[in-house]
């Protein structure tokens, strides 16, 4: 139990650092966050991290729940730094965040939410895609590379393995796989 809680632990601490250059880049002016992307993933992140936590993740769960305050705060920041170029997939990536926990809560069942909630978050991505190919420098790459390795390390340091534990951690590792790779890629060919 004790390399669950170094593993939680690390994902924890890479998660808050990961934020901070962000942070930092938004005051600069140099990132823009997307407003609709943040606001997504604060409602995904903060319904992940219950459903994480609800269902045995232990410090699984830990890193997440951090991510999701990181994520409120950059939400409220994007309204007066970010971009609010919204596109009509934008809309449509929010109501899916908002019926995740509406299903959660008739159903009563947490594994159709994460499988909601990872596909409505990866659809959350499609906005920071889009900005993120036509202005690759207007992200902090270190973000999403530092939370694709937090995801990694929060895998292995949940207490239990299921579907409704592993799925969304590992949609998290996907998306901000594929974003790393976008914006390196686009940084290269510009």
């Amino acid at each position: 139990m004790e390399i669950k809680i170094l593993f939680g632990s690390v994902a924890s601490i890479l998660t808050i650092f990961s934020f901070i250059p962000y942070l930092l880049d938004i005051f600069k002016k140099k990132t823009t966050p997307h407003s609709y992307t943040w606001l997504i993933w604060s409602i995904l992140q903060t319904t992940g991290t219950v459903a994480v936590f609800t269902n045995h993740g232990g410090f699984g769960a830990l890193g997440l729940g951090i991510g999701s305050l990181f994520c409120v705060s950059i939400f409220i920041l994007s309204l007066r730094y970010g971009t609010k170029n919204i596109a009509p997939s934008d809309l449509f990536s929010l109501v899916g965040a908002l019926a995740a926990i509406v299903i959660w809560i008739f159903t009563k069942n947490a594994l159709y939410s994460v499988i909601l909630i990872s596909f409505i978050d990866f659809m959350g991505y499609i906005p920071t895609y889009r900005k993120g190919y036509e202005e690759p420098y207007s992200e902090t790459v270190s973000l999403y590379f530092m939370n694709l390795l937090a995801s990694i390390l929060a895998i292995f340091a949940l207490s239990e393995y299921s579907l409704t534990t592993v799925l969304y951690l590992a949609e998290l590792f996907l998306a901000n796989s594929t974003l790393v790779t976008l914006l390196l890629y686009r940084r290269r060919r510009i």
